[in-house]
């Protein structure tokens, strides 16, 4: 049975407060903001702004400068959200792996549609690795399309011939633009937050065009091999879960390490939720972990 604090979460999520995305994209957008503005960021965190190349991001010092870095990719539907508004959740990544944190403001669809995004966090990368960052070093990840398009970037990288992060952290991950698993349907009455059709609209102005199960933009239809370890979190209550079951199989079948945890009763993207629910934070001290040995820890 779910705790009180998960029964709060799911409340605050069918009260109407969020985006539809299947509606006007800028009452969307401003929506989503909103709501992103109600959740609390922790007081020792500071964030400055910066930017890779021409790629707006939020610094903050959640690790020491020599521990490497978490490259933090925002959800929103390719169309919303912004690195401000997941700043709490990614520095809370951060301090977890003992990382700083970037988290970038990739440009969004529909007025910089695929593969705009990809474009931009490959600039970042190679920022990193031209200031002499060691890739072994870096980590990526990101939650619902960020988790997406982290994935995605990740094989792009590697399709570039350049050196690969040490990991990969894809949180309930939307990785496949189809809107065709079954999970569509089967969790559409328990997910409190997203639909599918809200979702196909999103996914048509992030295409602009490309067709849907292009391997950067779905990036499930993706060559998964010679990809660094992923840890893939979704809860057993979100409509996406299908795309992290086939991440795992896809990753699993191409002999890349994947780490899939199904978190029962949890939503999406609820280590966002952390400062309420005991899971967020169990979840995030989990991947912590998790990235901490792909980069060998503080040192």
């Amino acid at each position: 049975m779910a705790s009180d604090a998960l029964q709060q979460v799911i409340a605050g999520m069918r009260s109407g407060s969020g985006p539809d995305f299947g509606g006007d994209l800028e009452q969307a957008r401003q929506d989503f903001d909103t709501l992103l503005a109600t959740l609390p960021v922790e007081g020792e965190f500071a964030f400055d702004a910066m930017n890779f190349g021409g790629v707006p991001a939020l610094h903050c010092q959640t690790g020491p400068a020599h521990a490497g870095a978490l490259i933090y990719l925002h959800g929103g539907a390719f169309v919303s959200g912004s690195a401000q508004g997941y700043r709490g959740l990614a520095a809370n990544i951060g301090k977890a792996a003992g990382l700083v944190t970037y988290a970038l403001d990739y440009r969004l669809a529909p007025e910089h549609p695929f593969p705009a995004a990809i474009d931009d966090v490959l600039v970042a990368y190679r920022v990193l690795l031209n200031s002499g960052m060691k890739p072994d070093r870096i980590a990526i990840a990101g939650d619902s399309a960020g988790g997406g398009l982290s994935l995605a970037s990740l094989v792009k990288i590697r399709d570039e011939g350049l050196p690969l992060p040490a990991a990969g952290y894809l949180l309930s991950p939307w990785a496949d633009m189809t809107c065709s698993a079954e999970t569509m349907a089967s969790k559409a009455a328990v997910d409190p937050a997203l639909d599918q059709a809200g979702l196909k609209v999103a996914a048509g102005l992030y295409l602009s065009g490309t067709a849907a199960d292009n391997p950067l933009a779905s990036p499930i239809y993706a060559d998964l091999s010679g990809l660094p370890p992923l840890l893939v979190q979704v809860g057993s209550a979100e409509i996406l879960l299908g795309d992290s079951l086939a991440i795992a199989a896809g990753a699993g079948a191409a002999g890349t390490h994947v780490q899939l945890e199904v978190w029962p009763e949890m939503v999406h993207v609820w280590q966002a939720f952390a400062f309420m629910l005991d899971e967020g934070q169990s979840s995030i001290n989990a991947a912590g972990r998790f990235l901490r040995a792909r980069l060998g820890g503080d040192r």
